[in-house]
């Protein structure tokens, strides 16, 4: 047979460094040996006032698609949530930005998925030295995510976000190393004079303050830039050549959320909604044959999105609507608007790019008095979870435990009694991490990652602060202002980069931090965590703005050979059901449908996580377009398992047998014509053999 390959949610000081200063898409080849025909229209922003360029930009796209049958999801911490299926892939998109004059370049990848974790970090840098020398390195290259909360989990070296896979899934960890390298090789091959500004818009409809509480303890100057407690700037950074609009890097603060965790088939969620909306729709970007050079790229990246949450009725899976897949394509189409609207108003950049890196100690930080809020020196101390921690996000959802409740009357007596018992024993402690209640000291039981990166980078005159946490509004504002006094700019131009080349949780005000809710709970460090951060990021500012190579600090040592595999999604063997053969039909499609309608085909097929398909699909949904000589119809991919409208579902059926059930809205602008369905799958063998397997459902029509 042909196979068709297609929740959550550092002490290196600088102070000596401060001192000194759905278009028509192409098929894949056909396994039944039918022809195939292809047409292609895509609509480019073009604009004529732009110069040769004066950057070197390049652009990629790679397929990061983990386990989407079996493996728990990352992000809500439910056991119960395992994915059972895919309904979009994910993507990492990587920008490489480099000055000519100076041949400093800097990295952007943006990957969707729940977090980056320092094990992803490190394997993608080992690889790029393997690849390009000393080129890409720990200093450019800066790793995101879009905090999907729908993306299979359990990549992460540290034990406290492997509890929820039942262990390590390394073809997970595997799928987004390799699609992130990917990623920035592609765009290393792409790397062309161009043109870069900056555009900025207001979007008041698509997130909401879910710690709000919180957020009214903090000055009023501070809550004076967030009115309604809400962050509403989209900030888009613009590639052009030759005027062509060819990529884009949004930042806007929302939770990737809106899939609740009742969902379980694999999505990047508003995030990537947004891209898709870009990229696909308006773009015509063909995920399969345009994975080397798609044409554009469009990153949704994350900002300060702590406390923001896109359930605008503060309820999981609620607001705009309560549908769950509605509410992610309106999130995702209205951030996708928004930075549309501000294409034409924006402000060329120049002045090279920069980067700078460095690992703290975040369990042991001695704080400077001009970054605290009450002038005195303070201190950091190891990580501990607080009592509401374990109440999770009422507003998003999640593995909340029902003895727990956000807030200050919310915690167990039980869990306030041993907190007040360690604070007794330890004034230093009570110092720290005092109201908190502690739960868990996870620090102490080395199940987090302590030593933090953080790393500024620096495009024209626009500031990517590089923070390892989620950080709310007010959090970033103060670390904005921190780096734009430390380099001498307009806060404007400064944007906190979050959820990036590590995880450690939220970053919360000292002031939201005394609210007790689950975000400051969840401020690993301590009341001082977010000061502790100013400081180095306004070091890291002093240090750039005087041309001051930094340290880069000690790193946590290795623990790849200390994982244990999880049982997760674990194939011993496939079979068809009894009497069937792999891809036969065992539910058919009607014969008719109308646009709005759903098709549905259920094959006998095999698990999934035989073979991801990356650069492929697992489906296509094809409509006849002619006959050729011979007499064979010639058939045309419309959409695939990167679609809006396609669906993979995937179930067990018996001990060994698997049914897999495709479906297909249908669309309101879709072509009368016939119609069929394609499975592709992989089954393994008692001896481990994998073969390629396929299914084709009877021919449908689709009517006005």
């Amino acid at each position: 047979m042909t196979r068709v390959t297609w929740r959550t949610t550092g002490a290196v000081t600088l102070l000596a460094v401060a001192t000194l200063g759905i278009t028509t898409l192409p098929p894949p080849s056909s396994a039944s040996g039918a022809d195939t025909t292809y047409a292609s229209t895509a609509r480019a922003d073009h604009r004529t006032d732009q110069g040769a360029g004066d950057y070197l930009v390049g652009r990629g796209i790679a397929d990061v698609t983990g386990e989407v049958a079996e493996a728990g999801m990352m992000g809500y911490a439910d056991l119960s949530q395992a994915s059972s299926g895919l309904h979009m892939r994910q993507r990492a998109r990587a920008f490489v930005i480099g000055d000519p004059e100076s041949d400093e370049r800097v990295v952007h990848v943006l990957a969707d998925a729940g977090m980056i974790f320092q094990s992803v970090r490190d394997a993608v840098l080992a690889k790029l030295e393997q690849r390009f020398g000393d080129t890409y390195t720990e200093r450019n290259v800066m790793l995101t995510a879009t905090h999907t909360h729908a993306a299979p989990g359990g990549y992460s070296h540290h034990t406290l976000y492997n509890i929820t896979t039942l262990g390590y899934h390394g073809k997970t960890f595997r799928a987004l190393v390799d699609g992130i390298v990917t990623s920035i090789e592609r765009a290393d091959a792409d790397l062309a004079p161009a043109e870069l500004s900056v555009s900025a818009s207001e979007l008041t409809n698509a997130n909401v303050n879910r710690s709000k509480t919180a957020f009214d303890r903090n000055p009023e100057a501070d809550k004076a830039h967030f009115p309604g407690g809400v962050d509403t700037r989209s900030t888009t950074l613009q590639v052009r050549r030759e005027g062509e609009l060819d990529g884009v890097i949004n930042w806007f603060p929302v939770h990737a959320t809106s899939m609740s965790t009742d969902n379980t088939l694999v999505s990047p969620d508003n995030k990537g909604y947004a891209e898709y909306a870009w990229e696909r729709l308006a773009r015509g970007v063909d995920y399969i044959e345009d994975s080397r050079d798609p044409g554009f790229v469009a990153s949704f990246a994350q900002t300060n999105a702590g406390d923001m949450s896109p359930n605008l009725n503060l309820r999981p899976s609620d607001g705009p609507t309560t549908d769950q897949f509605e509410n992610t394509r309106i999130i995702g189409t209205r951030t996708y608007d928004a930075a549309r609207r501000g294409l034409d108003d924006d402000r060329a950049l120049a002045g090279g790019v920069d980067s700078r890196i460095v690992y703290v100690d975040f369990a042991n930080t001695a704080v400077r008095r001009e970054f605290t809020p009450d002038g005195k020196p303070h201190s950091t101390c190891p990580a501990a979870l607080g009592a509401s921690f374990a109440a999770g996000s009422t507003e998003d959802g999640g593995g909340g435990l029902p003895i727990f409740k956000e807030g200050k009357d919310g915690g167990n007596p039980a869990v306030a009694a041993i907190s007040e018992a360690l604070y007794t024993a330890s004034p230093a402690l009570r110092a720290c991490q005092a109201p908190k209640e502690i739960l868990l000291p996870v620090g102490a039981l080395d199940m987090v990652q302590q030593k933090l990166p953080v790393q500024l980078v620096r495009i024209g005159d626009l500031y990517l602060v590089g923070v390892p946490a989620e950080v709310t509004v007010v959090s970033g504002l103060r670390l904005r202002r921190a780096v734009a006094e430390a380099v001498g700019t307009d806060l404007d131009n400064v944007l906190v980069q979050g959820y990036t080349n590590a995880y450690a949780h939220y970053l919360t005000t000292p002031e939201e931090y005394d609210a007790k809710e689950y975000e400051g709970a969840s401020t690993l460090f301590g009341r001082y965590e977010l000061p502790a951060f100013m400081q180095t990021v306004a070091d890291l500012g002093a240090a750039m703005r005087t041309g001051v190579d930094v340290p880069l600090g000690a790193k946590e040592r290795d623990r790849s050979a200390l994982q244990l595999p999880s049982p997760q999604g674990a194939v011993v063997a496939d079979a068809p059901p009894i009497a069937k053969s792999y891809g036969d039909v065992l539910t058919a499609p009607a014969a008719t449908y109308r646009p709005g309608g759903q098709v549905s085909v259920t094959f006998a097929g095999a698990h999934p996580n035989n073979d991801p398909h990356h650069e492929g699909s697992y489906l296509t949904v094809e409509r006849r377009v002619s006959t050729s000589s011979t007499g064979e119809p010639r058939w045309q991919r419309i959409a695939d398992d990167s679609d809006w409208s396609t669906k993979l579902h995937w179930a067990r059926y018996g001990v060994a047998a698997s049914k897999v059930t495709i479906t297909w809205d249908v669309p309101d602008d879709v072509e009368p014509g016939s119609y069929r369905i394609r499975y592709f799958g992989d089954a393994r063998s008692l001896l481990g053999n994998v073969r390629s397997i396929s299914g084709t459902s009877p021919t449908f029509a689709v009517v006005d």
